[in-house]
């Protein structure tokens, strides 16, 4: 066309031009390679293909190259990374001889071997290609499944295939394979055909030369092929034209093209899945009914590739015969025709999800492909002359089944014959192209022809099919796409590089250093013969890619001049400049009509130079696009729409401007000239200027149906909707006017009310402007701006601004939108950011401005690990103190929950047990030295026993504070038993053999001790296996303390990771105290789980639950006891009938006839009943399938006795014989039985209120009676009765005495009195012995009830009567009591005092603890203090971050861990299990929560409230506290609030669910709070006396409004908006005339600042800066007039006032007094105007006269502001005609003509001339 005279100006420069090496090349000269055969025989790769050793060796010489030069080929594509993304490296694959290098390389980052083989025979050719695992074989399935990439490299015999996860596969090839190709779905193998393949005189088809294979796992399939025929119905055939080669291969789309040698013309075909019906016709299944002949024929194809996988290789036996197929397929008839040969396949049995199953003609053999390597192996004879083979017609047998085609192609598109088709005309490259229009092209190189022909293709509009269209050849030696700029280059036969888009040439590409006509074809490298030949030649033209990618399309005019010589130095001179503005290039360049569009004229030239030029300019009318002109004008009208919606667009809008206006003359269309004319006055000019088109040629062009001739404008579009007029919906264009979409809709939603205006099809607000064909990408935009009602929405302003984040809008977004559009959406976020819903996404919440939310939503995604509150003490502060394992508890947040006193480092001191204790002791005079000794050392022994029992203690207080480092050991504490005597600190040692010591009188203290080091570990943190046995010491004697250790890592949770084999490696050691924390551990991390593995491993040391015949083991009996434990927890609340009826059983075991089950029964029954409790938690009587056992009635009689039954069950051989030790005739054994059974029917009725089984354990009410039960048995009988009537527990000390049965209140004994009553018949003993406990149990049940609650009632109730134990300890007839009992008692009270006020840190119970921690003599054995420092633990439980649940499982752990029995002494369980103690972990739970200040990140006090649910004692009530708290317990809660008004308010509703919550408070209870603007903290104004709020209520005055700018620090923290502040607010010396600006910038900040709207701040100072220039007459476009407009409308609109009745107490967004002072300013400075002579302007203006320039843009103003409508529209009488106002309103009606505006234009129309002033 018109190319000619473009050449000279328009040629494109590229980079220099350097050669292409390949990386791999330099890689495989240093790679190791195949030259040492020993290394290369030991490897099992070779093995499998040579199977004697001497083939190997020969194999491996065989890859000893002689020859030189390699041939080698490579390939580029672009990087994909190991997910399947796009990422921004290229990677290369290289191949020489028997090397594949894989590299990875991008601009920024050198190449780097990414991974390299190395293979045993030549590779002749390796490609990337990725497979699907799927067993879903229908089209659709490929989307979704999951990909393998592999790696493939072919050699001749077989094929490797390297997946990245790793995996390695090998195929082998049943034939010569002359070309692979990665499709979509696998590989594609083309078959290397030979002259004498087929037996001469056979009858059968010719074989396929095309086959498939989808997985490295599956057969390799032939390829069928649909071709359509002239008549009739499309033929189906498996692929067998030899002529046929495959020369292009495509995945998306999946297309292939084939060249036809014989008639040599090329073919596209889709590839895709084989359809059932075809596979059928190909299979002859469904047609014929299967004679012996087609049966011969389908399956001839079958037979040959059997038979071709059996020869040494498939074209050195051609005349194998077909006879083994009998022992290769699956034969159904005899099992015996199986072959047993060595083969690799039989993996594909194993084939992924068996999927050869799936199909009905199922895959044949498995071991159809044998190995065909090139060395004949003697084995191999035994298949081919297998015993049955010998019958030649065998293929016909019944079983063989024939191979089923996977996949299929379908033709396309043939080119055309022409009769001068050259012989050899096959396409040497191919690819496609598409240009910048996203059209696509199909190009194919002919380079016998020197042609480039490219075929136009797109999509069918219901996306089955393509559709092929013409064919443009274009002369060309070479080309190759340039794919990041849509074009391509093309060599021309002349040696011009040009580059075209599509078959449009767009210029030459001028390459420095190469003249240009020397670029020819001739390679100057040699041309690898791969199969690759099209992908990876490295020709010169692909090299130029690289320098290509970064052009594009805007530098195009970039100058190339005629060439002149190449100077040396690289900087250049003066003479250039000149030479560059001589050239008439310049010229050209300088009178471009788009050079004046983009205002790139040179300040020379003159305007008259100008006028002449556009006189002389014709438009030519021929070209392709002229037609169009009114639908590309329209869309760039669209365009400049979009433009204005953002405010940093100003630029571009002013150059389309121009553009648009030169158009819109041109077409005649005034409505757009005028639209422009108000929005820029002072570009476009009303009259004068040329229209460029001959009215003639106007008839031709094409107005679109979408064309409007009123110009659409989204400001006006708004406005309308604002004023509540009607509005047509606004066109749009999908994908390029998104912001206008979003206004729109935005504002249909929020203003109009419409809430389905962003829920459906958008089509009542937008019409939309698309091109047929592209639907899908339509459907994809609706999906993306479709609304997902996933988070709870109320209002409107909720659901806009969750709508605006779903569809990606940011703040950034919302900045750039002119302030008067922004102001609706500005005003749903100030709505939402007061009351936002707790659960919205992180998105939403940065959007409305709330950091505190977002941030929460953030870390609620994030994994549990360290929280802002973890605290990094370094390990090295501490070094110089022993470590007591309390260093790493959070101070911080400590300090602020008890911030009065030092109570922490009190308890601290109590709990530690690394220091040496003082041990205090007076000489007497009578001592001797020695016996002074010995008294010191007795001193330490009672005093030891204090210190072993407070590791428990730590344990609790710790709870969970540490996160380990995975590289280090845990610190454990040393247990110091040593003491320091003073005066002259002499050491005090206990083994100095001057006293006994109990033998391992510390083993169970270093168990509890290693505990409480494990409950450090916080559940939340990275422990694994490894971590766990790298703990594990090297000292015998620390072995108990890695017991206790391990039963800590089970107790929170981390013991899953611990590998089996660990665990069974640490049981098998034998070690007791191992073997009693791993089972706990385990049992407790498992808990109600049923797990079998864990059954199995608690079972074995559990006689009873092994079967009758078992070889007896010999399980110490303390692991018995926590095994029977850990049942108990892993069947916990399951109700599992087996478990609980050997359980049942257990409680009452017999004494053997050995030792075994004679020592400590008392805890081994304990055990059983505990755990039979736990089975059947809180069943009561709903016991499914149980009602056999009788488990109430068995347990009864186990309380109070009775004969004993018949044992019943497996076991009952071992119970035959009596016991030798123990004598207990036939009768139950109370004193063993009896607390087990108590315990478990108070868990299995628990809370249940069971009147019936409560009455059984009333305390008994008669003398006689009371005698047969021992008193502290009292104590679980009362506990028991308490837990199963849990709702009738009231907290006073009235119902604890209630408990105490008549006879016994009747006759206590006042402890104070002097003497005692005699009397004959009560004993006193008993009854103030059972007084005592019956109390205790009565407190330890309220403990239950109200723990962790914080119960005010119930601590004053329990706190009294453990005053009054203490008092009766000291009273003078405590001996009748006894002093133990009392101490027991004491000891229950004060744990369940701890229990109430967990995690609270109660002051008062703090001190009955610190009292008791002093008394060490008389009786305060191990046990009593083991009771006191829990209760301290439980007090300060987790550090004050853990509280006490009282679910039933909580329950239930807390009675095996407060058992109310302690230990004598500390090696003591025989009545209870000391490790019991510790299960107290699972009732624990985080119920802190720490309000955390957003922007300094750092933990905070928060006022909350907290609303409580209505119960059957109270009311819903509200409750302040003040954070950080423990919150109660959260099934009780309705909803949490962090109230105002320091803080954001922020609600989180637990009605909705608790889960929100639980998160927030296990990730350290952290909570996001921000402080308002203008309010301290509480901690540095505790009452609220100093906020800047405050001074400003105190004194109204006007001067106190202009606050000083330094103040505003302590408002915000927003850095912008200090800034402003120091730059704008401070007042210099002289201010003069800025005085008053000053104000209005400081009232503004002020305003803002203290209505929390700091984002209003630019729209207000944009409003000032505009009245200004508007007064100045400055005004040179109206979108700032417009913005303030909308601003004026939006706060009159009704949608606003509603909202402001509906919330009356709702902070203004904007100042009320702002907006009527800018209104009045703007309506008087144009009313002035319209004095001054403004009033002719528009009378011109409306007549259509010409008008002065200088008045331009104040008529804009006037125009916009008052909405007056163009000349057009006024009622065509004439704009005299009317006499009077009221006509001109009716006239004015339809046009929706303001009243004021028509006020103002009424002196005008009605003739009068003078004007009115308002």
């Amino acid at each position: 066309m018109s190319n000619f005279y473009e050449e000279r100006t328009t040629m494109i420069a590229a980079r220099d031009l350097q050669e292409f090496v390949p990386f791999g090349r330099d890689h495989c000269k240093h790679h190791p390679n195949a030259l040492n055969l020993q290394l290369r025989q030991l490897q099992p790769a070779s093995e499998l293909w040579s199977s004697d050793g001497a083939a190997g060796l020969v194999g491996s010489l065989q890859e000893v190259t002689i020859h030189e030069k390699q041939k080698e080929s490579w390939q580029l594509r672009k990087g994909v990374s190991e997910i399947g993304e796009d990422v921004d490296y290229d990677e290369e694959l290289y191949v020489a001889g028997n090397m594949v290098i894989w590299s990875k390389g991008s601009k920024s980052q050198a190449l780097a071997v990414y991974k390299a083989f190395t293979v045993d025979s030549p590779v002749q050719q390796a490609l990337w290609c990725d497979f699907i695992i799927s067993q879903d074989k229908s089209e659709k399935a490929y989307s979704s499944h999951e990909i393998e990439k592999c790696i493939c490299i072919l050699q001749s015999s077989c094929i490797n295939m390297h997946s990245i996860e790793g995996k390695d596969y090998i195929a082998s090839l049943p034939f010569q394979v002359a070309n692979v190709w990665p499709t979509k779905y696998g590989l594609l193998f083309e078959r290397s055909t030979s002259s004498h393949e087929v037996p001469p005189g056979s009858p059968r088809e010719p074989l396929p030369t095309m086959f498939s294979m989808l997985h490295p796992l599956d057969e390799i399939t032939p390829l069928v092929c649909k071709s359509g025929s002239l008549f009739g119905s499309p033929r189906v055939q498996y692929v067998v034209d030899h002529a046929m080669k495959i020369v292009f291969l495509n995945t998306d789309p999946s297309i292939v093209m084939t060249y036809d040698a014989v008639q040599n013309v090329h073919s596209v075909w889709t590839l895709r899945r084989v359809r059932s019906e075809e596979e059928n016709v190909v299979l002859k299944f469904s047609e014929q009914g299967g004679t012996p002949q087609n049966v011969a024929t389908s399956s001839s194809l079958t037979a040959h590739l059997r038979s071709l996988s059996k020869g040494d290789s498939p074209v050195t036996s051609p005349f194998q015969n077909y006879s083994s197929i009998h022992s290769q397929s699956r034969s159904t008839s005899s099992p015996s025709l199986h072959s047993r040969s060595p083969s690799i396949s039989n993996m594909a049995a194993l084939s992924r999800a068996h999927s050869p199953a799936l199909g009905v003609h199922s895959f044949s053999g498995v071991q159809r492909f044998n190995i065909s390597s090139h060395n004949q192996s003697p084995k191999r004879h035994s298949i081919s002359h297998s015993p049955n083979s010998n019958s030649n017609g065998s293929f016909l047998a019944p079983e063989t089944e024939p191979i089923v085609p996977e996949l299929c192609i379908d033709h396309l598109w043939t080119e055309t014959m022409t009769n001068i088709r050259e012989k050899n005309s096959q396409a040497s490259k191919v690819f496609i192209t598409s240009d910048l229009c996203g059209q696509k092209f199909l190009c194919f190189l002919v380079e016998s022809q020197l042609q480039l022909r490219c075929v136009k293709f797109q999509e069918s509009n219901d996306k089955t099919q393509l559709i092929f269209g013409s064919v443009t050849n274009i002369p060309a030696k070479d080309a190759a796409p340039v794919e990041k700029i849509d074009t391509m280059l093309v060599l021309e036969g002349s040696g011009n590089l040009v580059l075209y888009t599509g078959v449009v040439r767009v210029g030459k590409v001028f390459i420095p250093g190469l003249p240009a006509p020397s670029l020819t074809m001739s390679n100057t490298m040699p041309r690898p013969s791969t199969p690759l030949d099209g992908v990876s030649t490295p020709k010169p033209l692909s090299k130029l890619l690289g320098s290509l990618d970064e052009f594009d399309f805007e530098g195009s005019l970039s100058p190339v001049i005629a060439p002149k010589k190449a100077r040396p130095s690289e900087t250049g001179s003066d003479d250039d400049w000149e030479y560059l503005l001589n050239s008439d290039y310049h010229q050209n360049v300088e009178s471009h009509l788009l050079n004046r569009a983009l205002c790139l004229s040179s300040s020379e030239v003159s305007q008259m130079k100008d006028e002449d030029f556009s006189q002389n300019l014709s438009l030519d009318s021929s070209t392709l696009l002229f037609t169009h002109i009114p639908a590309i004008f329209f869309v760039l009208h669209l365009v400049y729409e979009e433009l204005k919606l953002n405010t940093l667009m100003g630029e571009g809008i002013c150059s389309l401007v121009e553009l648009l206006v030169q158009l819109a003359r041109d077409l005649k269309l005034g409505p757009y000239v005028d639209h422009y004319y108000r929005d820029y006055p002072t570009l476009v000019r009303t009259t004068g200027q040329v229209c460029m088109i001959d009215p003639g040629q106007t008839g031709f062009m094409h107005h679109p149906s979408f064309f409007t001739s009123e110009p659409p404008s989204i400001y006006q579009w708004v406005s309308s909707c604002l004023k509540g007029e009607g509005m047509p919906p606004y066109p749009y264009l999908p994908g390029i006017c998104e912001r206008s979409r979003l206004v729109v809709l935005s504002i249909a939603l929020y203003i109009l009310g419409d809430e389905s205006s962003v829920s459906d099809e958008s089509s009542q607000y937008l019409t939309k402007i698309t091109i047929a064909p592209q639907k899908l990408q339509v459907e994809q935009e609706e999906n993306r701006f479709s609304f997902r009602h996933s988070t709870s929405v109320s209002s409107l302003a909720e659901k806009l601004v969750v709508w605006m984040t779903n569809v990606g809008f940011t703040l950034r977004d919302l900045e750039t939108l002119p302030f008067g559009v922004a102001l609706p959406i500005r005003d749903a976020i100030y709505h939402c950011r007061e009351q936002p819903a707790s659960d919205w996404p992180e998105a939403v919440c940065l959007l409305i401005g709330r950091q505190d939310l977002s941030k929460q939503a953030c870390e609620g995604n994030l994994p549990r690990g360290k929280s802002v509150l973890s605290s990094d003490v370094p390990s090295g502060t501490e070094t110089e103190e022993e470590d007591d394992g309390m260093n790493d508890m959070n101070h911080e947040v400590m300090s602020l929950i008890w911030s009065e006193d030092l109570r922490v480092q009190d308890v601290r001191r109590l709990l530690q047990s690394a220091h040496p204790v003082r041990v205090n002791v007076v000489q007497y005079p009578e001592l001797s030295d020695h016996e002074f000794i010995e008294e010191k050392e007795n001193r330490l022994l009672q005093l030891c026993q204090r210190t072993m029992a407070l590791p428990v203690g730590r344990g609790m207080f710790t709870l969970f504070s540490y996160h380990p480092v995975p590289t280090e050991p845990l610190p454990i504490p040393k247990l110091n038993l040593t003491g320091r005597a003073p005066p002259r600190n002499t050491t005090v040692d206990l083994n100095s053999g001057n006293i006994d010591v109990p033998p391992n009188m510390t083993s169970w203290a270093s168990f509890h001790n290693g505990v409480a080091a494990g409950l450090k570990i916080a559940p939340a943190s990275q422990i694994d296996s490894a971590w766990i046995v790298y703990n594990k010491p090297k000292h015998a004697e620390l072995a108990n303390e890695y017991a206790g250790f391990l039963m800590a890592l089970g107790l929170n949770g981390h013991l899953t990771k611990l590998a089996t084999l660990n665990i069974h490696d640490y049981l098998t050691k034998g070690h007791e105290m191992t073997s009693i924390g791993l089972l706990l551990g385990v049992s407790a991390a498992k808990l109600g789980t049923m797990d079998m593995s864990i059954t199995r491993l608690l079972s074995i040391h559990i006689p009873a639950l092994l079967p009758p015949t078992s070889t007896e083991l010999d399980v110490p009996h303390n692991v018995q006891v926590a095994a029977v434990v850990g049942i108990g927890l892993v069947y916990q609340g399951t109700a599992h009938r087996h478990t609980a009826e050997v359980l049942l059983a257990e409680i009452g075991r017999p004494p053997g006839p050995e030792m075994e089950y004679c020592t400590d029964r008392e805890s081994y029954s304990l055990a059983a009943g505990l755990a039979l409790g736990m089975v059947c938690l809180g069943h009561g009587s709903n016991l499914i399938g149980m009602s056999d056992l009788n488990v109430p009635e068995q347990l009864y009689q186990y309380m109070v006795g009775g004969h004993r039954r018949f044992q019943t069950g497996m076991h009952r051989e071992k119970h035959k014989s009596p016991s030798y030790q123990i004598k207990e005739g036939d009768t139950i054994n109370v004193d063993v039985t009896c607390p087990g059974a108590t315990l478990a029917l108070a868990m299995i009725y628990l809370k249940t209120n069971n009147r019936s089984i409560a009455d059984w354990l009333r305390a008994p009410d008669t003398m006689y009676l009371l005698d047969f039960v021992k008193p502290e048995f009292l104590l679980l009988r009362t506990l028991a009765r308490c837990l199963i009537l849990w709702d009738d527990i009231l907290p006073n000390s009235k119902w604890v005495d209630s408990n105490v049965p008549q006879i016994i209140r009747e006759n206590s004994i006042s402890l104070s009195e002097i003497e005692l009553p005699c009397s004959e018949d009560l004993n006193l003993e008993t009854l103030s012995q059972a007084h005592v406990y019956i109390i205790a149990g009565a407190c330890l049940s309220l403990g239950f009830r109200f723990a962790g609650s914080e119960n005010l009632s119930a601590f004053n109730c329990l706190h009294k009567f453990a005053k009054d134990f203490m008092t009766y300890l000291s009273a003078p007839n405590a001996s009748v009591t006894g002093p133990y009992n009392l101490e027991t008692c004491l000891s229950v009270v004060l744990l369940s005092l701890a229990m109430v006020m967990a995690g609270s840190g109660n002051l008062k119970v703090l001190q009955l603890c610190r009292f008791l921690h002093m008394k060490t003599g008389g009786e305060m054995n191990y046990g009593f203090h083991l009771a006191h420092h829990m209760a301290l633990g439980l007090l300060f439980l987790g550090g004050g971050r853990y509280s006490l649940s009282t679910s039933n499982s909580s329950i239930a752990a807390l009675l095996c861990a407060l058992y109310p029995h302690f230990p004598a002494h500390s090696t003591d369980n025989r009545y209870h299990l000391q490790a019991l103690r510790h299960l107290y972990v699972l009732a624990a739970e985080p119920r802190l929560l720490v309000p955390v200040d957003v922007d300094t990140n750092t933990p905070c006090y928060a006022l909350l409230e907290v609303t409580y649910k209505g119960t059957q004692w109270y009311e819903q009530t509200k409750e302040e506290l003040m954070a950080p708290t423990l919150l109660p317990e959260l099934h009780l809660l309705k909803q949490i609030k962090v109230k105002g008004p320091r803080y954001w308010e922020l609600l989180i509703d637990l009605s909705k669910g608790t889960q929100h919550l639980k998160s927030i408070l296990s990730k350290d209870g952290v909570l996001y709070v921000k402080l308002r603007a203008g309010q301290l903290s509480y901690k540095e104004d505790p009452m609220g006396w100093q906020s800047l709020l405050a001074q400003t209520v105190a004194n109204r005055n006007s001067e106190a409004r202009a606050f000083k700018p330094e103040t505003i620090s302590a408002f915000t923290s927003d850095p912008a908006l200090l800034s402003f502040a120091e730059y704008f607010c401070k007042p210099t010396v002289n201010m003069g005339q800025k005085q008053e600006i000053l104000d209005l910038f400081s009232s503004v900040l002020y305003e803002c600042v203290t209505q929390e709207t700091p984002e209003m701040l630019p729209a207000y100072i944009a409003m000032d800066q505009a009245i200004r220039r508007l007064g100045r007459r400055e005004m040179s476009e109206t979108s700032e007039l417009w913005q303030i407009k909308l601003v004026l409308e939006f706060f009159s609109s009704r949608s606003h006032q509603e909202r402001l009745q509906n919330h009356p107490k709702r902070g203004l967004f904007m100042n009320s007094e702002f907006l009527p002072v800018v209104k009045c300013t703007i309506d008087n400075t144009l009313d002035q105007w319209l004095q001054a002579g403004g009033d002719m302007c528009v009378h011109a203006y409306l007549s259509g006269q010409p008008l002065e320039e200088s008045q331009l843009s104040m008529l804009a103003c006037f125009l916009v502001y008052h909405s007056v409508p163009a000349p057009r529209h006024l009622p065509p009488l004439g704009l005299e005609g009317s006499t009077s106002f009221a006509e001109l309103l009716f006239k004015f009606k339809q046009l929706k003509m303001p009243v004021r505006a028509l006020l103002r234009l009424a002196p005008l129309l009605l003739g009068n001339p003078q004007p009115m002033v308002m």
